[in-house]
């Protein structure tokens, strides 16, 4: 039996995570079943595309706030908050403290990126 190595441990977004998923699936022929679960929730809960969650995570990146990690802004593109409040829910989770003015930054950056409101 082989054993795993892990190379390196990074995080990603739901969305890139997603296209990983289809180049193993492509690759493949089929996912495993851990593999499916995960499919099927990222496909469920992912809100934006790849591209879309690569330019706000650069945006967000580049706003420089001091503290904010990949994990954090990672976290900040999945869920997507649409207030302040949101997004101080989110970023309790975490020993990290942000001020109200970086918290509006954020909340500017990702309100771009949201999807229309279907009526």
């Amino acid at each position: 039996m082989t054993k795993p190595e892990v190379i390196e441990k990074s995080s990603m977004s739901m969305a890139a995570l997603r296209e990983e998923l289809a180049k193993i699936k492509k690759r493949d022929g089929e996912l495993s079943f851990r593999g499916n679960k995960t499919e099927e929730y990222v496909n469920e809960f992912s809100i934006l595309k790849a591209k879309q969650a690569e330019e706000l995570y650069k945006k967000l990146d580049s706003l420089k706030i001091p503290r904010l990690k990949d994990v954090h802004i990672n976290k900040i593109v999945d869920l997507m908050p649409t207030s302040m409040d949101e997004l101080k829910v989110i970023m309790q989770g975490y020993a990290l403290p942000v001020t109200n003015d970086n918290l509006k930054k954020i909340i500017d950056a990702v309100s771009k990126y949201l999807p229309d409101k279907k009526k």
